[in-house]
């Protein structure tokens, strides 16, 4: 078997082509374009656009089939967004009628891939009611296909988006499985919609965006949840708003903990990509289950 690929295999400039790619701000054919200057030693444009983009057999962590787990695709209402939308929720096995602390699961731009719904299984693994919702429900929900995926997240209603996950938190925690307490974890785009949320539930118990989008420091004061930020060290698209944006909310007296991880590039904890970097998630995701289970407590009989 052939050693899996790491950023350090590709030339840094060709990562932030990907990059731009990724989020939307290049099209295929202008990344094969772009790239081609980066093909050698007979590899293609196309062959390191295939060797970038996820492997999500070799991200698993956790199989869907693992006894450990419950696991089910059910819907909710979004009255003020698409209306119904789908989701993916796990829990564990052993928890009966248990009532547990939730997390939301919020996925990048591509909506509910397998990725997430892998992230969904580790949370219950720990002991938490998992829920990740998928934000493209209204134009058919993940197609299966990463291309198709973004091209379909560029569709999206973004207004009715973010009403779709303040609507999944709401009835996650309203859920009489759930304690109450509820948390919500993302992944670039999730990581800004985590954001977003800690503006709009005052309620909301914790936050854990991964290398997200930041609203405006004016937005800061309406932020009540504390906050574990994971950064990026590689990755000025998100890194230059966040100076302005952590002083707004110290300011505000919000508890925020903001961890940098050195060497790494934007999306390092996504384990079925390349640009994934091993110890800094291995560290960032142990901090975030300290962090849950401190701010959402266990489970209550």
């Amino acid at each position: 078997m052939q050693p899996r690929l790491t950023a350090q295999d590709f030339d840094q400039d060709l990562l932030i082509l990907f990059d731009a790619y990724v989020h939307g701000n290049l099209d295929r054919r202008g990344f094969l374009g772009q790239a081609q200057k980066f093909a050698k030693a007979g590899v293609t444009a196309a062959g390191l656009l295939a060797a970038l983009s996820p492997d999500f057999a070799a991200g698993q962590q956790v199989p869907p089939s693992d006894p450990k787990l419950r696991t089910e695709r059910v819907d909710y209402l979004s009255p003020a967004g698409s209306g119904t939308v789908r989701g993916y929720l796990a829990r564990p096995a052993a928890a009966g009628a248990t009532r547990l602390p939730a997390v939301l699961v919020i996925h990048e731009n591509r909506g509910l891939n397998p990725h997430i719904e892998d992230i969904a299984r580790r949370l219950a693994l720990d002991g938490f009611m998992a829920f990740a919702p998928d934000a493209l429900s209204p134009l058919g929900g993940y197609p299966g296909d990463e291309d198709k995926a973004r091209d379909a997240f560029a569709k999206l209603d973004q207004a009715h988006a973010r009403e779709d996950f303040v609507a999944a938190a709401n009835w996650l925690k309203a859920r009489p499985d759930a304690t109450g307490k509820f948390g919500a974890v993302g992944f670039c785009y999730g990581g800004g919609i985590v954001h977003v949320l800690s503006t709009r539930m005052p309620d909301l118990n914790a936050g854990v965006p991964f290398y997200g989008n930041v609203p405006a420091p004016a937005e800061a004061a309406k932020v009540k949840a504390p906050l574990l930020v994971h950064r990026a060290a590689v990755d000025e698209r998100i890194n230059a708003a966040w100076p302005a944006y952590e002083a707004a909310l110290k300011a505000a007296g919000v508890s925020v903990s903001d961890f940098q991880y050195p060497g790494t590039q934007h999306g390092f904890n996504n384990d079925t990509t390349p640009r994934y970097d091993a110890a800094a998630a291995k560290l960032a995701w142990a901090r975030t289950i300290e962090f849950l289970k401190l701010q959402l407590g266990g489970a209550a009989g």
